[in-house]
């Protein structure tokens, strides 16, 4: 066990870092671009952490901070239910860049480096994270309808966000040219696909459980 835990906090020490770079310099590109525009920087922070992917990332970079900091898996950061829910939603962020949404922003210099940081890179260590490091056997069959609720409160916030500012943040959400039983429908999946991820890591939680804790 001590081998493991000297192991684990480097390991949420590169992910810590990786994210927060990541998320800093997303927010640096984002409020240049509005300030350039006429925009403000308050404007520029709320468009920035409006996405899912920001708002995730930066979830992730906390609770990764706060794997560094304990090796320890029983505060609220670092309980494997919470880890759980991590790698749920950074492994959809991922999956949706992937076949829903790259390519269709030309990025150039710096911001293709943010954008594979974000997207394709934490998705992968976390990962391997969870896989290497997190306690298992711990995660029920209730956890993955909890999971759910930062997801659902999201594509609430989206649909008021894009109503108040006329600016949709994902093409699936865009309610002018969608019109909303289309947006909502294409949310229904998507939450799907989160509940459908989160059952399936609980049941390789329990696969990986030692067999002490298998029935837990």
């Amino acid at each position: 066990m001590a081998l493991h835990e000297q192991a684990n906090r480097p390991g949420a020490a590169l992910i810590a870092v990786v994210a927060w770079l990541s998320v800093a310099l997303r927010a640096w590109i984002v409020v240049g671009a509005v300030t350039a525009e006429g925009g403000s920087v308050l404007d520029g922070f709320v468009t920035v952490f409006s996405y899912f992917t920001i708002q995730t990332n930066t979830i992730l970079a906390v609770v990764a901070t706060a794997c560094t900091l304990s090796s320890r898996h029983d505060g609220f950061l670092t309980r494997p239910r919470t880890l759980g829910a991590i790698t749920v939603y950074v492994v959809i962020v991922g999956v949706i860049y992937a076949v829903l949404l790259a390519g269709l922003r030309q990025l150039s210099g710096l911001a293709v480096i943010v954008d594979i940081g974000l997207h394709r890179v934490l998705p992968v260590l976390f990962t391997l994270y969870w896989l290497a490091f997190v306690p298992k056997g711990r995660l029920s069959w209730r956890d993955p309808l909890w999971w759910l609720v930062f997801p659902a409160l999201y594509v609430v916030y989206s649909l008021i966000y894009g109503a108040l500012t006329d600016r949709y943040l994902y093409p699936f959400s865009n309610v002018p040219l969608l019109g909303y039983p289309r947006a909502l429908g294409n949310a229904g999946l998507i939450l799907l696909a989160f509940y459908g991820l989160g059952l399936a890591l609980v049941t390789l939680d329990r696969i990986l459980a030692p067999k002490a804790r298998s029935n837990v």
